[in-house]
């Protein structure tokens, strides 16, 4: 019986772990999506790879692995239907994450520049990789343009009631 198990390698050692552990008959898998024009991997630092019961300790030896990911004494089981997803959403061998569109009125915050730190509410692109966020300045809202890659979605968690 064989199962999904998930390996910890060293910084930026995914493809040689899997290399490795290829060579060695075991089967991999290595997610990887586009970020910006670089390709890199969906998990950095995880490699998934196929186990049978009795040959794991082969993987926990195998150069620049950190770690197997292990439940008590045996190796954690990664459930099949998990690794069909991720492959499911592949299209010519890279994973495709959702975008997050910002809706106008949302509010943002402001990760970098002389605003860092500030909430703002979102009123749209303004150009090539430019947003438009309205900013609370002295009493007044006021339209600042940023770039994209500067604010984030406010995430605002709920307060719940806590009974003892």
């Amino acid at each position: 019986m064989s199962f999904w198990a998930v390996v910890q390698t060293e910084a930026q050692r995914e493809h040689a772990v899997r290399l490795l552990l290829m060579r060695a008959g075991f089967e991999t898998y290595l997610p990887r999506t586009r970020v910006r024009s670089r390709i890199t991997p969906l998990f950095a630092g995880y490699v998934f790879v196929r186990l049978t019961r009795w040959r794991w300790y082969f993987v926990m030896w195998t150069p620049h692995v950190i770690r197997l990911l292990m439940c008590g004494d045996q190796p954690a089981q990664l459930a099949e239907e998990i690794v069909n997803q991720i492959r499911k959403r592949e299209h010519n061998g890279l994973v495709r994450l959702p975008i997050r569109r910002l809706r106008k009125g949302e509010k943002v915050r402001i990760l970098r520049g002389n605003f860092e730190g500030h909430i703002g509410l979102y009123e749209g692109m303004s150009g090539k990789d430019r947003e438009r966020v309205l900013l609370e300045l002295l009493g007044q809202h006021v339209p600042v343009e940023l770039p994209g890659k500067d604010i984030a979605p406010l995430i605002v968690a709920r307060e719940t009631s806590m009974r003892y």
